[in-house]
């Protein structure tokens, strides 16, 4: 699981080409040094308003944050501490490093009293399972570490059908068992991969902590997965631009927001085989990467449920999917297919510009 313009929770490994095109599709004015695209800008548009902006690594992507108030300032105090909890959150569930609460679940099989962050993340993770009906399943680690060991780092070995059927016995969120106090595997051999929502829930969190600052006209973007609240300089709704996948035309689609999320799963930009038959997204029925869709943007209220639904409908058939958003209150969706056609949910909405 995972979403366009990222790789994972763990890895860094996006170029400047690609945070060149995360600032141009947010139009949110973000200025890149010549080799070090690491930015912070703080501008006076009159007497009552600073726009500041700060990019930097996190989260294995490159997250952007655009903030609009009086004082320039608060802002940047503000925005310090948001970038702060997003580290200290994007830690905790880090599942390649042994240590940190994800990392000893995976390796044990099961966790004790786990990080109270943790454990909500994992529960609305099952809720997203089942409202799914298993299309998305944090379980998949297995068959996507595969992937990585078998075609990662210049290999060419396509994983055997017969190693994937073998893996695809532990792929089964509904035997992950929670309660306050622990988390625990029913079968052995299993293990989660929390990239397919996380990274929403960090967004979220940061939103939160910027709004409890009094920060009210803001913009984040962690690498495709963004959260918006108030408007513009121009008091105008944040404008986004949906990426091409196939990258023929300059947008498909373009979207106001003012409060609100939205966050896009893709094929197109993390794939480990050159033919990009294995990619970070699993069916976890089949064990494999589905191509019906190129890409799936989700508009929610929040950024981790648009990040969960992306990937969910990613994982389904076209028709299935939007009839699955169209079944769901506030939630509308985009999908674009790997023919190139489009499909809208009932209720999403373009912006003419």
């Amino acid at each position: 699981m995972g979403k366009q313009n990222s790789v994972s929770l763990e890895t860094g490994n996006l170029n400047r080409r690609s945070f060149l095109r995360l600032s141009g599709l947010l139009g949110v004015g973000l200025a890149t040094g010549a080799m070090v695209p690491l930015t912070a800008e703080a501008v006076r548009f009159n007497r009552k308003m600073y726009k500041v902006s700060r990019t930097r690594l996190s989260m294995g992507t490159f997250v952007s944050m655009t903030l609009l108030h009086p004082s320039r300032d608060k802002a940047e105090e503000a925005m310090g501490l948001a970038f702060d909890e997003i580290d200290r959150l994007a830690g905790l569930m880090n599942r390649f490093k042994t240590a940190t609460a994800v990392g000893e679940l995976n390796r044990e099989g099961m966790l004790n009293n786990p990080p109270p962050e943790v454990l909500s993340v994992v529960r609305d993770a099952l809720a997203f399972y089942r409202v799914s009906k298993g299309a998305f399943d944090i379980s998949v680690a297995p068959i996507v570490d595969l992937f990585k060991e078998r075609l990662g780092s210049g290999n060419k070995i396509s994983p055997p059908e017969a190693e994937i059927q073998k893996l695809l016995t532990r792929v089964d969120a509904g035997s992950i068992i929670i309660d306050e106090k622990t988390i625990r595997f029913r079968k052995p051999g299993m293990a989660i991969t929390l990239d397919g929502i996380a990274k929403g829930y960090i967004v979220d969190r940061a939103a939160k902590l910027l709004a409890n600052n009094n920060i009210d006209n803001f913009l984040i973007n962690a690498g495709g997965d963004i959260r918006t609240k108030g408007g513009r300089q121009d008091r105008k709704p944040w404008t986004i631009a949906i990426q091409d996948p196939q990258k023929k035309k300059k947008y498909p689609d373009i979207i106001r927001i003012s409060d609100g999320a939205i966050a896009t799963s893709g094929n197109y930009e993390v794939y480990f085989d050159r033919e990009k038959m294995f990619h970070h997204i699993v069916n976890p029925r089949t064990g494999l990467s589905p191509h019906a869709d190129a890409s799936v943007s989700v508009m929610a209220p929040t950024t981790m449920e648009a990040d969960a639904l992306s990937t969910s409908v990613f994982v389904m058939d076209p028709a299935e999917g939007i009839q699955f958003i169209d079944s769901l209150p506030r939630y509308e969706c985009l999908i674009l297919s790997a023919t190139g056609t489009m499909k809208k949910s009932r209720g999403w909405k373009s912006a003419a510009i």
